[in-house]
């Protein structure tokens, strides 16, 4: 449902998205040579599907499903109060990270500051051997040096626009719709 004042314009429906996790999961697997040492941490909220589903690919590509685990980025916010963020999920990495190849795996790559925090609650259960960047959508503005290695789509978007990912797991639907401002005009 968008608010009043905004129009939509679907970008992705679930089979594109489908198609968009199928692709970043073969990626995965052909840039790390196997699933071996794998762990996907979803950044809460639609990071941890989009981590599961990526997890069960590379399960039907390799035939071993990656340890996952998920993250919260409230308390490792830069941006404190500008709103004040509020826990969205727990935390949880079941397995330890010290000299694994971990994917964080988010929904929506704009500023870059969602995947600092992330980074820094990983540093808090290990060392990895590396990190890597997994976004469904990439729609630029960065305000950090951050860049995904694995994208679902790239999107130009302009700053006031908000681009809405739902999951079934959440929203009951997959689709992902880019919001523009409009005056005085509402949609369902």
């Amino acid at each position: 449902m968008k608010a009043q004042g905004e129009a939509a314009a679907c970008v992705l429906d679930s089979d594109d998205m489908r198609r968009a996790v199928s692709r970043i999961a073969h990626e995965v697997v052909e840039r790390n040579r196997g699933a071996e040492g794998l762990v996907l941490v979803g950044i809460h909220t639609r990071g941890v599907p989009l981590s599961a589903r990526i997890a069960e690919e590379i399960a039907k590509i390799e035939g071993v499903r990656p340890s996952q685990g998920s993250v919260d980025t409230a308390f490792y916010r830069d941006d404190v109060g500008l709103p004040p963020r509020v826990p969205t999920g727990p935390t949880s990495v079941p397995v330890p990270l010290s000299g694994a190849h971990v994917i964080l795996v988010d929904d929506v790559l704009f500023t870059g500051r969602s995947v600092r925090a992330a980074l820094t609650a990983v540093w808090d259960f290990g060392r990895p051997l590396s990190v890597q960047l997994a976004v469904l959508v990439d729609r630029g503005h960065r305000e950090l040096p951050i860049q995904a290695d694995y994208v679902g789509r790239d999107l130009a978007t302009e700053r006031n626009e908000t681009v809405k990912v739902r999951v079934t797991e959440i929203d009951g639907f997959d689709r992902v719709d880019v919001l523009s401002p409009h005056r005085g005009v509402l949609f369902e």
